[in-house]
């Protein structure tokens, strides 16, 4: 893992940071001892399909009983609102 000095960190701050984004690792030195690591984060999906999202939907969908409930108290429309 290349070492990058606090002082090049400090004046070349997006040059490093684009080079961590871009997947390199640095450690950080102050004084040559080191002393922290950039890393890059792991990157998000930004969508997800269908058939992925069912099972956490599941997981947080109401207690069926409630759901009972709630369709027996409400009305099946909207228009005496």
């Amino acid at each position: 893992m290349p070492d990058i000095s606090v002082r090049e960190l400090r004046n070349e701050t997006s040059a490093v940071l684009r080079r961590v984004e871009a997947g390199e690792r640095l450690r950080v030195t102050v004084d040559r001892r080191p002393v922290a690591e950039l890393a890059p984060l792991p990157r998000r999906a930004s969508w997800v399909t269908a058939q992925s999202a069912w099972p956490t939907i599941r997981r947080h969908l109401a207690d069926p009983a409630l759901a009972s409930e709630l369709r027996e108290a409400l009305p099946d429309t909207t228009e005496d609102l």
